[in-house]
């Protein structure tokens, strides 16, 4: 057996086994931009699971409002720090966009609050535009509803992404039929993990930013 030992040549035939199944097994399904392509894609390779075909939704502009916070140096607020370690730091460093996960930072308030309740109330004090990433936190993302219908906080895009059973399906379903952009998936299914990959393939294939580990995986490329 041969072995292949360079990590780039291993994701690119990882990606091409990717396309080569959807071709196989989905003959008729049609990605909606090469954008959520490489978004959809980049999930399946993280999680080995091609539901991801299915159950990721794209709403209100999602794509173009998280580029936005992009454009204009905002912030990305994450609720796990396995997100915010696994998200290509390198490139945002070079375009100017601040990252965090607050929720740490909210351990030793004495509120009478949850650590994830604490960690929305600090990013009121933030400013810019805001991309709230959500893959654990249901709780979390409830209370930053609750405090964008009050009007204390906003947000210009939402991933909402939280992996579990406890209030998941109820709380998807309140980002969903909001006017806010987003990003759900629909279902159980999610995880810090899932958030790395979106956010990962949309730095990747919108090429803002030229880096080695730089690459687009869309369908034109993976056809073999």
């Amino acid at each position: 057996m041969s072995y292949i030992k360079n990590p780039s040549s291993i994701e690119k035939r990882s990606f091409q086994i990717i396309q080569s199944e959807i071709r196989d097994q989905y003959p008729d399904y049609q990605f909606q931009s090469e954008m959520e392509e490489s978004i959809i894609k980049r999930c399946i390779h993280t999680t080995g699971d091609f539901d991801y075909l299915q159950t990721l939704e794209f709403h209100q502009d999602a794509i173009e409002s998280i580029l936005s916070v992009f454009q204009e140096k905002g912030t990305i607020l994450f609720d796990s720090p396995i997100s915010l370690n696994g998200i290509n730091k390198r490139v945002l460093d070079k375009m100017g966009v601040t990252y965090v996960c607050l929720v740490p930072q909210g351990c030793g308030l004495k509120s009478g609050k949850t650590r994830a309740q604490q960690a929305i109330d600090l990013a009121k004090e933030i400013a810019g535009p805001k991309l709230f990433a959500f893959g654990e936190s249901t709780e979390g993302l409830t209370y930053l509803l609750e405090n964008m219908n009050a009007g204390e906080l906003d947000a210009a895009a939402i991933l909402a992404l939280p992996v579990g059973f406890l209030d998941v399906l109820e709380v998807k379903e309140a980002v969903r039929q909001s006017s806010l952009p987003s990003i759900v998936n629909a279902g159980y299914k999610g995880g810090a993990t899932l958030v790395v990959a979106v956010l990962n393939a949309i730095l990747y294939q919108a090429g803002q930013v030229e880096t080695e580990d730089y690459v687009r995986y869309s369908t034109k490329q993976n056809q073999e």
